[in-house]
């Protein structure tokens, strides 16, 4: 199973930005995928995750009512939608599924 984060960037305060995971490797319909995040100094935290059908989504209460989860499972792909960003979102984001995870997108937040 390969994932490959990618979409990050260095943008202002209150901009927008959008995340893409593509995965290979495995029947991608089949799992849930998660975003999570690491910020520098700090631990890896759990930003969002989207059901295997997209019927179902999960945020963290920092992202909440700004970041939308989404995927598009014809082309493998798991989408993050980050709008109203804050310089506290600055971070590497990793896209995982099924315990395997991607080489991470570096999003940058200035203020």
């Amino acid at each position: 199973v390969q994932l490959q984060a990618f979409g990050g960037g260095l943008v202002q305060a209150g901009d927008s930005l959008t995340l893409s995971c593509a995965v290979s490797g495995r029947t991608f319909s089949s799992y849930p995928v998660g975003w999570f995040r690491q910020a520098p100094g700090k631990e890896r935290e759990f930003v969002s995750v989207i059901s295997s059908s997209g019927s179902r989504t999960y945020y963290a209460d920092s992202v909440k009512g700004r970041f939308t989860i989404s995927r598009d499972n014809a082309k493998n792909t798991v989408y993050l939608q980050m709008n109203r960003l804050k310089p506290e979102d600055t971070a590497v984001y990793y896209c995982e599924m099924a315990l395997y995870w991607g080489q991470g997108t570096l999003v940058t937040v200035s203020s």
